[in-house]
């Protein structure tokens, strides 16, 4: 299993092994509720991701998506879109983040302008 959770750890996460898609994103949502100026998500099949401990706390950032986050430290764990099978989940709060390389950049017209590396 690929583990992973909140910063203060009331919240915890499991996905099942698999090869997944990895990618950074510049949307400046993820850039606002990251407080970064990109963030590495892991898309993974929504059956295959369960959460552990404590339920998150969830923000409707948009007409269709859910944020979770813990609600004691606040870090942002995962996002759901209503129209996609995937639950992205942010790779930087996974257990073992340097096993999960991005391969692709989305939204990059809203890149940072000094942003010219972004693991890719």
């Amino acid at each position: 299993m690929i583990e992973g959770g909140c910063f203060c750890g009331k919240v915890r996460y499991a996905i099942e092994e698999g090869a997944y898609r990895v990618g950074n994103c510049h949307c400046t949502m993820c850039r606002r509720i990251h407080a970064a100026p990109y963030v590495t998500w892991m898309l993974v099949p929504i059956d295959r991701f369960r959460f552990l401990g404590e339920t998150p706390a969830r923000l409707r950032s948009s007409a269709e998506g859910t944020r979770y986050f813990c609600g004691a430290c606040g870090s942002h764990l995962a996002c759901v879109e209503e129209h996609q099978p995937e639950m992205a989940v942010a790779v930087g709060s996974m257990d073992t983040p340097d096993r999960f390389s991005p391969t692709m950049a989305v939204f990059t017209d809203t890149r940072l302008p000094w942003v010219h590396d972004d693991g890719l």
